[in-house]
């Protein structure tokens, strides 16, 4: 069966982001909880097995509501209040594989103690402007890497790009960059599209 994954990372200003936390919040916060999840995730950072990563990448379902709407009296989606905000295309990563997951290319090419300096959970965040500038640091040290380094990593991720295409290592870095020059927050997703 076929899919199309995306994942996306957005600038926003902080009072956007505030209002992001209520909603994105719990969601990440239930795919991290959800049973078996935490032991997945130590028992990829202990020996890299692939089906515990895949099993992550594709969560409990939790954020995936945010696909096409919280419920039928919030109708809070992804596609219209994140990532069609006006001008956001200018603050905006995003990279959408078919048969494939761009958080798990990601993870696959920084290996598990660099995916571990990551904030939230699989791919999946939001910041405000203060948290982005406290992480800038920990990105930069899993996700910088000289050109021989670069293109190991980028064959480790198994991901194939257009191209053109943004790497799951440039853009989430340039997001990062950009959010704590400007002093804005960030906000991650990983979904499905259907």
């Amino acid at each position: 069966m076929g899919f199309t994954s995306a994942w996306s990372i957005s600038a926003h200003e902080d009072a956007f982001i505030t209002e992001l936390v209520p909603c994105l919040g719990p969601l990440i916060e239930a795919e991290e909880t959800e049973p078996g999840a935490r032991e997945r995730w130590e028992r990829w950072q202990t020996s890299g097995v692939d089906d515990d990563l895949v099993h992550l990448v594709t969560g409990g379902g939790h954020v995936q509501r945010l696909y096409r709407g919280l419920t039928d009296d919030d109708p809070f989606c992804v596609m219209d209040d994140v990532w069609g905000q006006e001008g956001v295309e200018e603050r905006l990563f995003f990279s959408a594989f078919s048969k494939d997951w761009a958080v798990r290319g990601l993870f696959q090419a920084v290996g598990p103690a660099r995916a571990a300096l990551l904030p939230g959970w699989c791919g999946n965040f939001v910041l405000t402007s203060a948290e982005v500038r406290d992480t800038l640091p920990r990105i930069e040290e899993a996700l910088s890497c000289g050109p021989l380094e670069k293109a190991d990593a980028d064959r480790r991720s198994g991901l194939d790009y257009l191209p053109d295409e943004e790497s799951v290592l440039d853009g989430p870095l340039r997001m990062w960059r950009l959010a704590a020059q400007a002093r804005i927050g960030l906000c991650g997703v990983s979904l499905v599209l259907d």
